[in-house]
């Protein structure tokens, strides 16, 4: 039996009984398979370590009200997985070897899925990662294809309230052209002195501008940005953003509810007419901004001043989360259920 206070979990590492592995040797990929030890042995010279050829993903699992446990767009992350291998030039894990390892891991570690309404849930972290030594700069022909699991609580220990963020003009999270699209690990270690630097101050992350112009909004380090006003949800646009498959579901709730959405560039000063915003991504689904702070320009940009979600945001909230966990109908295929 677990011996686990679901209620009381961070957003942090714990172990699992099980990972699941795939190699990519002599061309092709391998049969999966089952390790239970958490360590990785890689070659010193491999281009994960040197030149950045890794990408990873992020989902979570559900256990529902029926005691069934859920996957939410299992596919999508596939196919982001995909396009970072592809931008990173390593090979590419198929759909169905990603979904299939993905199953396997919830299947092997199902004693991790937290109760349904414990605020809890299982994290899902696929990573890919090249193995093979290489010392001159090109890719590698050799690839280690992994799924590990962990029981988490929120991401932001405020649960679903509003926190405050800021902005900076000092940093910038990705290159135009360059790999902000993609979900690879050097676009969040060029976050990481920003998102310190802001907790240090206060708040919860970094809004950044784009990195061309500083004149429009990117996104929050770890989410995407979304922005509420005339009943109508608006996301930026633009090539160095990573495409969140939460905020893509968002979009279609928010259309099913009758709102406009718009994705398209954002000007700063925009900020000032939103009703609500808010950070979106798999980690904490919505996480509702309070007020942006302009540090540099001294402008404060405030959004909630009860404390409290906005009303669009909250009924969104509740209704991905209300899918995720069984408790509204699936009308969009997005579940995937694991038995």
């Amino acid at each position: 039996m677990n011996n686990i206070d679901w209620s009381s979990l961070s957003f942090s590492y714990m172990k699992a009984d099980y990972n699941v592995r795939c190699y990519y040797r002599d061309g092709k990929w391998g049969e999966l398979e089952i390790h239970s030890s958490e360590q990785v042995s890689i070659h010193m010279a491999a281009t994960g370590l040197h030149y950045g050829q890794e990408a990873f993903e992020g989902l979570k699992a559900f256990k529902g009200q029926d005691g069934k446990t859920r996957l939410f767009r299992v596919e999508e992350n596939a196919k982001r997985m995909y396009n970072s291998a592809v931008g990173t030039m390593m090979a590419a894990v198929p759909e169905k070897l990603f979904v299939d390892a993905v199953v396997k891991a919830v299947e092997l570690n199902k004693r991790f899925v937290p109760p349904y309404e414990s605020g809890a849930s299982l994290y899902i972290r696929p990573l890919l990662v090249g193995t093979g030594a290489k010392i001159g700069v090109a890719p590698t022909d050799e690839y280690l294809f992994m799924v590990f699991v962990m029981p988490v609580g929120p991401y932001f220990k405020e649960g679903f309230k509003p926190t405050d963020m800021m902005i900076s003009r000092k940093y910038d999270r990705a290159a135009p052209l360059g790999t902000g699209h993609i979900k690879v690990g050097g676009n969040y270690a060029a976050s990481l002195r920003p998102g310190d630097e802001a907790h240090s101050k206060g708040y919860s992350a970094v809004l950044f501008l784009d990195s061309k112009e500083k004149k429009f909004i990117d996104e929050c380090g770890p989410a995407n940005f979304f922005g509420i006003k005339d009943n109508t949800y608006v996301t930026p646009k633009s090539d160095s953003i990573l495409p969140s498959i939460t905020n893509k579901s968002l979009v279609q709730l928010a259309e099913d509810m009758g709102m406009t959405t718009e994705r398209r560039p954002i000007p700063l000063e925009e900020l000032s007419t939103f009703e609500e915003a808010g950070a979106c991504g798999t980690a904490a689904v919505i996480s509702p901004i309070a007020k942006i702070d302009d540090i540099d320009e001294g402008r404060s940009y405030i959004f909630s001043k009860n404390g409290e979600p906005g009303e669009i945001s909250e009924k969104l909230y509740n209704k991905l989360r209300a899918i995720q966990y069984g408790d509204a109908p699936d009308t969009h295929g997005w579940i995937t259920i694991v038995e």
